[in-house]
């Protein structure tokens, strides 16, 4: 065997590892299947029978529609006679579904820094910004930050989170009270249900 076939060969190899690697997803259709003899289930799902492969290509092209490999271990391979286009685009549709409501369910946790010394109309402005995030079933993570002296005085940060968490009483809970890690006081609310 020459050198050049030993490269050829080789080439070919890598193709069809990356062909197969790449159609992971994707369903071998019409001529791609390889097999001489299938398990044919018809376009309305009714139960055909084993058919040679050259019979199924024969009815599903009768039929307008696509024979598709459909569980290609069995024994014989399970072929199934449909609209392969049709079949990609709903099965994308339902993926994105169930994408849209694993996001919608999935809550976030946005973080709002105070200071122990905040003006009324930051305060009020953050009151406003987080229950628009409340209203949206987000948790909420309120923190202060004390700087220098400000830590002698740590329960003027404790009484600015209480009386935050007071304002939002009726849309949220409060699920862990106010504690000081270091120089940092935090408070989690959660949306009433």
């Amino acid at each position: 065997m020459s050198l050049k076939w030993i490269h050829v060969s080789a080439f070919l190899y890598l193709m069809e590892v990356f062909f197969i690697a790449s159609s992971k997803n994707n369903l071998l259709i019409n001529e791609q299947i390889k097999a001489s003899q299938v398990l044919l289930i018809g376009p309305n799902g009714e139960q055909v029978g084993v058919k040679s492969i050259n019979d199924a290509l024969t009815l599903a092209s009768y039929a307008g529609l696509d024979l598709v490999l459909m569980n290609p271990n069995g024994n014989p391979p399970v072929c199934k006679i449909m609209d392969y286009n049709k079949f990609k685009y709903e099965k994308a549709k339902k993926e994105k579904e169930a994408l849209k409501k694993q996001r919608s369910n999935a809550t976030e946790i946005k973080e709002f820094r105070l200071s122990p010394v905040i003006d009324i109309g930051d305060f009020e402005t953050k009151i406003k910004q987080v229950t628009k995030y409340l209203n949206k079933n987000d948790k909420i993570k309120v923190s202060i930050r004390f700087k220098g002296r400000q830590m002698a005085h740590t329960e003027i940060g404790k009484d600015v989170l209480l009386r935050f968490a007071q304002r939002l009483s009726d849309i949220s809970d409060i699920e862990q009270q106010p504690k000081l890690d270091g120089r940092n006081m935090t408070m989690l609310l959660t949306p009433k249900k």
